[in-house]
C-alpha cells in the first residue's frame, strides 16, 4: 500500500520490522525511506512498543522526539494536509450536523492504523504511550478540531478499554473494534441536568440510573452532548446504580454495544463550532444490560476513569492545543501580507509582541500538555492530581486568547467566512466547555490541593 507517495519519512532514522500476519517482530534498524517500505502499512512499519518507552527515561526525555514518533507525525501530518483540510470547510458549513461528519476520513484513518494506534500490539494496534498519542491528536487538531476530538475520544477510551476491561471484555469487544474501519468510540456521562457536577465531587447522583434484575440491569435516562454518540460502535456509560449516594460513589461503569435493545440515539446536537464531530444524546428506555458488560466493580465507576484515563485531561488540551497553532499560523501569514501604515504589520512593534506572546502561549500549554501525559505514564516520578484539571484549562484559555487576538490582527477581514479565521474562533470556543467547564476544573484541582 502507498501512502501519498514515497519519500514520507525521506532520510528519517526509522526501526524497522519483519511482517507477518499476526505481529510485527523488531528486525533492525537503519535510516530507510517509506519508498523501500513496499506493501507495509507505514505505522505498522515503524516502532511500536511504545508502552516501554520511557522505563529508562529521565523527565527531560518528554520534551525529545524520538526518531519513532517523528516517523508517526509525519504521516499524520501528510494525513492532516492531503485529506482533512481539503474537507474541513466545506464539511463544517453544512446546516445539518449529521451530514459534517465524514466516515471517509474515519476509514482513511483506519487504512493508515491510525485509528487503533492506541490498542496494544496483541490487539492490533502500535501500544502508543500517552505522551506520543497528545503530539498526534495535535497534529490532527491543526487539520480540524472535530476530526481530533473523534479521534482523541477513540484513542482514550480504547487505551481505558485496554486496561480496565477484564479478559472476556477484552476477547469480547477489542477485535471486532480493532477490524471494524469505522470504530469509533464515546463515553455517556453528561445529563440534562448535571455535567461538569462529576468535577467538583457534588454530592449529586446521575439520573440516569439502573435497577437489579436478574442477570443484569435495568437501565433507564439520557445522556446528551457525547462526542461521538450517533457514530460510536461501543461505549462506556455511567449509570447511578445506588441512589442513596452520589455519582462519585454510587455509579457504575456499564459497556454497551450500539444496537442494543433498549438503547436508542436521541438529537444530534447542533454545535457552534467543532463541527466534523457529531454529539448526540443517549436514550435508555428499559435497557437490560448484562452483568458481564460491568466494568470494573459496581458503585465503583468513578474509579474506572480515574486509574485508567489520568491522561483525558491533557488530551483535551492537545485538541484545542492545535486550534491554536491554526490560528497563529494564520496570524504570522496576514502579518507578513498585510501592508498598514506603509509597511507590513509584522514591521509594527505591537504586532510582532503580540505574535511572540501567543508562541509563548502555546509553548507553555504543550509544555504542560506533556509533562501531565508523561507522567501519567510514569506516576511514581511525581504525578499529582491537578495534572488531570488543569493543562486543558490553560491550553482552552491560551487558544481563546490567541484566537481573539488573530481576528483583531486580521481586522474586517478577519471577520469574514473567506479568511478561515471565522470558523477556528468557533472551534477554539469548544473547549472553554468541553472536557470540563474550566472554571469547575479549577475547582477540581483546588479540592486535591486543599483536601485535608
Amino acid at each position: 500500500m502507498e501512502y501519498y507517495g514515497a519519500n514520507i519519512v525521506s532520510a528519517v532514522p526509522v526501526t524497522r520490522y519483519h511482517v507477518s500476519a499476526h505481529q510485527l517482530r523488531f528486525f533492525r534498524r537503519e535510516t530507510a525511506s517509506v519508498a523501500c517500505m513496499a506493501g507495509v502499512d507505514l505505522l505498522m512499519a515503524v516502532p511500536h512498543r511504545f508502552s516501554s518507552i520511557g522505563a529508562q527515561c529521565v523527565m527531560n526525555d518528554m520534551f525529545v522526539l524520538t526518531e519513532d514518533q517523528q516517523a508517526i507525525l509525519d504521516t499524520v501530518r501528510r494525513f492532516v494536509e492531503q485529506e482533512i483540510k481539503p474537507r474541513s470547510a466545506a464539511l463544517d458549513a453544512r446546516q445539518n450536523p449529521e451530514e459534517c461528519f465524514s466516515w471517509e476520513l474515519v476509514e482513511k484513518a483506519h487504512e493508515l492504523g491510525i485509528r487503533t494506534m492506541t490498542l496494544g500490539e496483541q490487539w492490533g494496534g502500535l501500544g502508543l504511550d500517552s505522551l506520543t498519542t497528545a503530539m498526534v491528536v495535535e497534529e490532527l487538531a491543526i487539520g480540524d478540531i472535530g476530526v481530533s476530538v473523534v479521534m482523541a475520544q477513540t484513542f482514550k477510551i480504547a487505551q481505558l478499554m485496554e486496561k480496565a476491561f477484564n479478559d472476556e471484555q477484552r476477547a469480547r469487544v477489542l477485535p471486532v473494534f480493532a477490524k471494524d474501519p469505522r470504530g469509533v468510540l464515546a463515553i455517556g456521562m453528561s445529563e440534562p441536568g448535571n455535567g461538569s457536577d462529576k468535577h467538583t465531587n457534588q454530592p449529586v447522583p446521575f439520573r440516569t440510573s439502573a435497577e437489579r434484575t436478574r442477570g443484569g440491569w435495568i437501565v433507564n435516562g439520557m445522556k446528551h452532548f457525547i462526542s461521538n454518540g450517533n457514530r460510536a460502535s461501543h461505549y462506556l456509560v455511567m449509570v447511578q446504580t445506588d441512589r442513596q449516594k452520589a455519582m462519585a460513589n454510587g455509579s457504575t461503569c456499564f459497556l454497551l454495544e450500539r444496537g442494543h435493545p433498549g438503547f436508542t440515539i436521541g438529537r444530534i446536537h447542533d454545535k457552534m463550532g467543532e463541527r466534523l464531530a457529531n454529539n448526540a444524546e443517549l436514550i435508555f428506555q428499559g435497557c437490560v444490560i448484562p452483568d458481564e458488560n460491568v466494568v470494573g466493580e459496581i458503585n465503583k465507576g468513578s474509579e474506572v476513569f480515574a486509574q485508567f484515563s489520568p491522561q483525558s485531561n491533557a488530551y483535551a488540551g492537545a485538541t484545542v492545543l492545535g486550534v491554536a497553532i491554526a490560528l497563529h499560523r494564520k496570524a504570522i501569514e496576514w502579518a507578513r501580507l498585510r501592508v498598514q501604515g506603509g509597511k507590513r504589520l509584522v514591521e509594527h512593534d505591537g504586532i510582532r509582541a503580540q505574535l511572540a506572546e501567543m508562541r509563548m502561549l502555546i509553548d507553555a500549554s504543550r509544555s504542560y500538555i506533556h509533562r501531565a501525559c508523561w507522567l501519567a505514564d510514569h506516576p511514581q516520578s511525581g504525578w499529582d492530581k491537578t495534572l488531570g484539571a488543569l493543562p486543558k484549562a490553560m491550553a482552552s484559555q491560551s487558544a481563546w486568547k490567541i484566537a481573539t487576538w488573530t481576528m483583531e490582527i486580521h481586522g474586517g477581514h478577519g471577520y469574514m467566512k473567506e479568511a478561515g479565521v471565522e470558523k477556528l474562533v468557533r472551534d477554539a470556543a469548544a473547549f472553554l466547555h468541553s472536557d470540563g467547564v474550566n472554571r469547575t476544573l479549577f475547582l477540581k484541582a483546588a479540592n486535591t490541593m486543599f483536601r485535608d
